[in-house]
């Protein structure tokens, strides 16, 4: 049986590159770039004042002087004025241009402004440069601020906007088909009788997506009907880019999923996973190069399989690298003795000395999703190992890539 390093280097072998697109600046936060963003111009563009004061020349201030006529006043955005006679100076205000032929500020907190004269204390350090942003200091024109495959961050469209882009180009946002399957589930809201249980992975797989950005997503439940579930999924499949399917895929009666995707022309990449929760996990390519994930229905597995693998697929599809596990200590001991990987959920404390560590919260199945509440994420024990010290260093993966 695969162990899950291989299930997902096969799942990212498979999966098909989405498209281009192009989008405006406001929807483009979440995105992965399909293009280099770069300078526009020098920043700051010019020599950017830092303080509201009054610009001046240190050679006169050096001299002795600390009275100066205002020859004029520079906002942020004015036109630019330039300094004259030494015993001339100008007013400016933070974010305006550094008048030509001025070489510090000295800040209004240290001057009095009288009858157009503006007087500096006597001990103002007034050292050239000082108070001044200078031109070009944080980066030059033509300097790549953001390469292709990155995904776009709320602080990433402020350099967007710098570089004087209006739009720019992503990569498509996958159409994401997510299926829940059992004659058991009642939707929250409708009657339901005491044999029946609530409708849940569907909303939480659909949660989990739009949380990363995935917009293009919709739900429905499929019973466990293989001609209903025959007709439905090739519409599906014939509409989407990704199918995340929940229930129906292990090897019981009712277990129709694997067989109605194979009579689609779905090809199984791998069925089964050297792994707990999620063990009987199941992938497979369509006809048109569709990601197709069959998730156990138990709650836990399906929460983890998405984290482990579909969000992770997403974001190579979409050209981005996901974001490797962070290595964090246990806080307490775990023992696991079944010869396969546990995914642990976890929940980050913070330790004596001021280090978080993953305190493991050991489900009572991998039916109980209510243990997951209040979670951070999970840690991958390795399989072949049964013990698992506190203080370890193990791999954490938070419940979201974001």
């Amino acid at each position: 049986m695969l162990n899950c390093n291989e299930a997902r280097d096969l799942i990212f072998s498979s999966v098909a590159r989405f498209p281009d697109d192009r989008v405006p600046l406001a929807d483009a936060c979440g995105r992965v770039l399909r293009q280099s963003v770069t300078a526009e111009r020098d920043q700051p563009p010019f020599d950017r004042v830092t303080m509201d004061g009054i610009a001046a020349r240190h050679a006169a201030l050096a001299s002795g002087r600390r009275e100066f006529r205002i020859a004029g006043t520079q906002h942020a955005g004015d036109d630019v004025q330039t300094l004259g006679a030494l015993d001339e100076c100008i007013e400016v205000m933070t974010g305006s241009v550094m008048p030509p032929g001025a070489d510090c500020v000295i800040p209004v907190e240290r001057i009095e402004v009288s009858g157009g004269m503006a007087r500096a204390d006597d001990n103002v350090d007034a050292s050239p440069g000082r108070f001044i942003h200078p031109q070009g200091s944080d980066h030059r024109e033509g300097y790549r601020m953001l390469a292709v495959g990155h995904r776009i961050a709320p602080v990433d469209i402020a350099l967007i906007a710098s570089a004087g882009l209006a739009d720019v180009a992503v990569a498509r946002q996958p159409r994401v088909s997510v299926i829940s399957t059992g004659n058991e589930l009642v939707s929250a809201g409708a009657p339901i009788a005491p044999h029946q249980v609530r409708l849940s992975n569907g909303p939480a797989l659909m949660a989990m997506l739009t949380a990363e950005g995935y917009m293009r997503c919709q739900h429905e439940h499929l019973r466990d009907d293989p001609e209903r579930m025959r007709q439905r999924l090739a519409e599906l499949l014939a509409g989407s880019d990704v199918l995340v399917l929940s229930g129906g895929v292990s090897m019981g009666k009712a277990d129709f999923v694997p067989g109605v995707l194979k009579e689609l022309g779905v090809n199984v990449v791998f069925h089964g996973v050297a792994q707990r929760p999620g063990k009987p996990m199941w992938f497979g390519t369509g006809p048109s190069g569709q990601a197709v994930f069959a998730l156990p229905g138990n709650p836990v597995s399906t929460l983890v399989c998405c984290r482990h693998y579909v969000l992770p697929a997403l974001l190579h599809a979409s050209g981005a690298t996901p974001r490797p596990p962070v290595p964090i200590r246990l806080g307490s001991d775990f023992t696991f003795a079944a010869d396969l990987t546990c995914l642990l959920p976890v929940r980050l404390e913070v330790a004596h000395d001021s280090e978080p560590v993953a305190e493991p919260v050991p489900t009572n199945t991998s039916g109980d999703f209510t243990a997951l509440s209040g979670t951070d994420g999970y840690v991958e024990l390795a399989r072949g190992d049964t013990e698992f010290p506190r203080g370890s260093l193990q791999p954490l993966y938070r419940w979201l890539e974001v």
